[in-house]
């Protein structure tokens, strides 16, 4: 009998447990189908060489925030972010790290009426002139996920990348 209560206690502990890793931070519960491994393509038209963005999002510090990783071509290029609630904002914010040495921090929110996560962020230490970043983020009803950003580069606004990521299995995120 003993051994049948332990058994019984041990599932509930489980179901518990598995219950409580599931949970979000309320204000980022609008970013949930977002949580799964992708990939894109983001090769030009007409170039010789592939780029293809393997990236993962996954719940993270207790469901207090969401982590981004991702990596181009198996760790050419790569960053790590970590999206959260602000109470001091009252807004959703981000940090973002990457491989080339320079980071981003800003606010997002989610406009829910089109499904949208619309980012806007300031960049520091971008070699390339490129001081902020305004970014849409939507998933289309095939499932996949579209993403285009706008930068200010040396003083002026111009046309970022644009991706469609489709999602996909577990994959390995790789950096050099």
């Amino acid at each position: 009998m003993s051994r049948i209560f332990l058994s019984m206690l041990l599932l509930c502990v489980c179901a518990l447990c598995a219950a409580e890793e599931a949970t979000l931070h309320p204000k980022l519960e609008p970013l949930r189908p977002y949580l799964k491994y992708w990939q894109g393509d983001l090769s030009q038209p007409g170039a010789d060489t592939k780029v293809i963005d393997r990236s993962l999002w996954s719940r993270a510090l207790n469901g207090q925030a969401i982590k981004t990783v991702h990596s181009i071509n198996d760790g050419q290029y790569g960053g790590e972010s970590f999206i959260f609630w602000d109470e001091n904002q009252q807004s959703l914010a981000y940090y973002y790290f990457t491989t080339a040495g320079f980071y981003t921090h800003g606010t997002m929110t989610f406009d829910a009426q089109v499904g949208e996560i619309i980012a806007q962020e300031k960049v520091q230490n971008n070699q390339n002139g490129i001081t902020e970043v305004k970014s849409f983020s939507r998933i289309m009803p095939d499932g996949t996920l579209d993403v285009k950003s706008n930068y200010l580069q040396n003083g002026n606004w111009v046309e970022g990348h644009r991706a469609t990521y489709k999602p996909v299995a577990q994959q390995q995120i790789i950096f050099k």
